[in-house]
């Protein structure tokens, strides 16, 4: 079976840090994602959105998950949300592009 392209969304949380910011923790994790070749990956406001195989995201996740803990904190939380669309081709593009078919004048 052909493995087509999953993309999901990732939010990580460190807890137990003595702060609030998390910009250091989101950096760490992107420097995890700029390591992983095959995952490619646009940060948003709130989360961090990945494309690329199932095997391969789930990967990049067990990483990233890990980056909380190698910088000190005592807790993780992670979610990760996952389209893994089975009967045709997925991408982030794709996905955008679909609603603005529909609706032109979204800002995207």
């Amino acid at each position: 079976m052909k493995t087509n392209k999953v993309v999901a969304e990732i939010s990580i949380v460190p807890v137990g840090t003595g702060g609030t910011s998390v910009s250091e923790y989101v950096a760490a994790c992107i420097d995890v994602l700029d390591d992983v070749k095959t995952v490619s990956y646009r940060l948003t406001p709130m989360s961090t959105i990945l494309e690329g195989s199932l095997e391969d995201v789930l990967k990049a996740t067990r990483k990233m998950h890990e980056v909380p803990f190698l910088k000190g904190a005592a807790r993780s939380i992670t979610t990760l949300k996952i389209d893994d669309r089975r009967d045709k081709k997925l991408s982030m593009d794709g996905k955008l592009k679909s609603v603005q078919k529909r609706k032109p004048e979204v800002r995207i």
